[in-house]
C-alpha cells in the first residue's frame, strides 16, 4: 500500500503554508520552490483543499493562499481524505455491500483495522505539530552541521 503523490505533496503544501500562517497570504510558486514541487502539480491540488474550506484564496496584487483554518485546527487525516479520498484500503471497508462475504471474511476485518490504525496516526498530528517537528528537524540538522 502506498500513499499516491496527490497525498504527500498536498500535505507538504499544507505544512508549508502552516509554517508562514500568520505572514499574509503565500505564492503558489514560492510554495513550489521551497518544496521543490511542479507549481502546475500544486494548482491541481488547490481546489479540493479550498472546496473543504482548508485553503482560501486571496486575489490580488498582494494575493495568494492561506490556510482557512489555524494550523493547530487541520489534522493530517482532514488533508489526506481531501486530496486522496477515503482513507480504507480496500473496497469493502468503505462499501460493505460490494462483497458478499462481509459477514464472515476475516480479511475484511484486517483491512478495517489497518484502516483504523491510519486514521488514528493521521488524526493524532495537526499542521501546527508538524511544523513543529520540522523546526526541530531543521535545529537539529543546523547543530549537526556544526565544526571546530
Amino acid at each position: 500500500m502506498k500513499l499516491s503523490t496527490k497525498g504527500r505533496y498536498g500535505v507538504r503544501m499544507m505544512i508549508d503554508l502552516a509554517a508562514h500562517y500568520g505572514e499574509g497570504p503565500v505564492l503558489l510558486r514560492d510554495i513550489a520552490k521551497r518544496q521543490e514541487i511542479s507549481e502546475k502539480y500544486l494548482s491541481n491540488l488547490i481546489h479540493p483543499l479550498k472546496s473543504t474550506g482548508l485553503l482560501e484564496a486571496m486575489r490580488g496584487v498582494h494575493g495568494g493562499y492561506v490556510l482557512g483554518k489555524a494550523p493547530s485546527e487541520i489534522t493530517m487525516k482532514e488533508i489526506v481524505q481531501v486530496v486522496e479520498g477515503p482513507l480504507c484500503v480496500v473496497d469493502c471497508v468503505e462499501k460493505p455491500g460490494l462483497c458478499s462475504r462481509v459477514s464472515h471474511c476475516v480479511s475484511r476485518d484486517l483491512w478495517l483495522e489497518a484502516a483504523e490504525g491510519i486514521a488514528r496516526v493521521l488524526e493524532k498530528y495537526t499542521l501546527a505539530d508538524m511544523v513543529e517537528r520540522q523546526k526541530a528537524k531543521q535545529d537539529n540538522a543546523t547543530h549537526d552541521n556544526y565544526m571546530i
